[in-house]
């Protein structure tokens, strides 16, 4: 995992309520104690505004506001991955299980 994201994710791992985390100082902290619900809403915000990026991005040519707005999308999912105890590690492990793996066959496999 690249350093940036493991240090990304000890700092909002530190900024949990259970770990010190202070509400009045910290945005991070301020989304913890507001909950899932909070967290999950601010990611479908991210979301969207990435998705807009990338299509205002296809006619204006910068894609500026793409990078913005995806490293918005991603720390937001950290965010979301703290608050269910899960780390950026544990996806690269669950990116490494699939790869090699048809999207198609991985997909179908699915028990869900």
């Amino acid at each position: 995992m690249s350093e940036t994201l493991k240090r990304l994710a000890e700092i909002i791992e530190s900024r949990k309520l259970a770990n010190g985390g202070n509400p009045e100082k910290s945005y991070v902290a301020k989304l913890f104690s507001k909950g899932d619900d909070a967290i999950l809403k601010k990611i479908g915000e991210e979301a969207t505004e990435t998705v807009m990026a990338a299509k205002d991005a296809r006619v204006s040519g910068d894609k500026s506001k793409v990078l913005y707005e995806c490293a918005d999308l991603w720390f937001h999912s950290m965010v979301m991955l703290a608050q269910f105890d899960l780390t950026p590690q544990d996806v690269l492990d669950e990116l490494a299980r699939r790869e090699g793996l048809s999207g198609l066959e991985e997909k179908a496999a699915r028990k869900d």
